[in-house]
């Protein structure tokens, strides 16, 4: 394990520490089966994509998210500068990407960031859904003004472009990751958190 990655462990203390709730951590971990399971396919096409990086950055992505509900803060920038504090700056600057890529690529190869970027589009809540489905609950839920609206389409086209590039070599299409991706195999590693959470908690 590279010790610039924190382990899965160390990720959920993290979590514990930061007081996520809970639905926000189901998300996380649904994210992280959405992401890993791209990794892992777009590595038998020659991408050399850290697995144990992009599992550990999609488990954090919404670290600081619970606080920003009252902070009101960037919860894409404070989450990178608190797991960078922690000595993972490689996985802060993925966790900094995942609401807003620094570049959009039109290249062939796909990066770390983008896979994340793409993944957490992919998640409503808890439940894995299609692109435009997501799209539509943004729009609702953040375009405050026609300027709000527009920079939210704009953003969306970006990620269009992205699930293009992602799915160019693979042998299933967007669509499927919904039924490639059972939508309660994040029970157990759950309940390997609540645990961890009990344990965290009955010591304080």
């Amino acid at each position: 394990m590279d010790n610039q990655v924190p382990s899965k462990n160390q990720c959920y203390r993290m979590i514990c520490e930061m007081k996520m709730m809970d639905h926000i951590v189901i998300h996380s971990l649904q994210v992280c089966r959405v992401a890993t399971f791209l990794a892992d396919h777009l590595n038998k096409h020659q991408n050399q994509l850290n697995h144990d990086r992009i599992r550990s950055a999609a488990l954090l992505h919404d670290i600081t998210k619970t606080r920003s509900f009252a902070t009101r803060e960037d919860h894409a920038l404070t989450g990178a500068e608190y797991v960078s504090d922690r000595g993972y700056p490689e996985i802060g600057n993925l966790i900094r990407q995942h609401v807003k890529l620094d570049k959009y690529s039109k290249t062939r190869t796909i990066s770390e960031a983008e896979v994340l970027n793409y993944a957490d589009k992919r998640v409503m809540h808890d439940e894995i859904v299609v692109l435009d489905r997501r799209m539509e609950y943004i729009v609702e839920r953040y375009a405050e003004t026609p300027a709000h609206r527009e920079r939210i389409y704009l953003l969306w086209q970006k990620t269009k472009e992205i699930e293009n590039r992602l799915f160019k070599d693979l042998s299933f299409a967007p669509d499927d990751l919904t039924r490639l991706i059972p939508h309660n195999g994040y029970t157990t590693e759950f309940q390997k958190y609540q645990k961890l959470a009990d344990q965290t908690e009955s010591v304080r």
